[in-house]
């Protein structure tokens, strides 16, 4: 009857070579053998963790920081969009009332005007007023939605009038809603 636990290997009948160079330190031990110390190395275990952490915060930072500047660049783009709809919109309104195209200047118009003035009146109301022979449209104030424009009557003389912007709910962008 034999012994119970794992069996054990034959030993080796060969015995080591020695090391062919007497300054070489000699293999280290096998399976089973005991580490040369008792628990692991802690030396640089701080910095190593202040490292990691330092990069977790970079890597946080940038990842918030990067949000952060698409919110600003958006926000940026959209004020750059609505001011060219809104020297765009004026512009074709002032345009088709220099043309006489009264029909063109009503579509121009935001909702709210529409229905309070219907096209027959805005075009017969628009034909008696003096007629404009030239303008400037000025930038658009994003704050207030408003556009100046110096205004050229026929005639020459020249005033100042304020476009009233407003978007538009069914096509996202802007339209005129009042001039004074």
């Amino acid at each position: 009857m034999t012994a119970p636990g794992p069996a054990a290997p034959p030993p080796s009948s060969v015995p080591p070579a020695p090391p062919a160079d007497p300054g070489t330190p000699a293999p280290p031990p096998g399976p089973g053998a005991a580490p040369p110390f008792a628990a692991p190395p802690t030396e640089g275990g701080r910095t190593r963790l202040w490292l990691g952490l330092g990069a977790g915060a970079l890597a946080v930072l940038i990842c918030c920081g990067g949000g952060g500047a698409a919110v600003v660049g958006l926000a940026v783009s959209n004020a750059q969009a609505i001011g060219e709809q809104g020297r765009a919109v004026t512009s074709d309104y002032y345009q088709a009332l220099v043309a006489r195209e009264w029909s063109k200047a009503y579509d121009t118009l935001c909702d709210d005007l529409r229905r309070r003035e219907p096209r027959r009146e805005f075009e017969r109301r628009v034909a008696t007023e003096p007629q404009i022979s030239g303008y400037r449209v000025g930038e658009v104030d994003i704050t207030t939605l408003t556009v100046p424009v110096d205004v050229t009557l026929a005639g020459g003389r020249r005033e100042a009038q304020t476009v009233t912007l407003a978007p538009d709910q069914q096509t996202g962008g802007v339209e005129v809603c009042g001039v004074s």
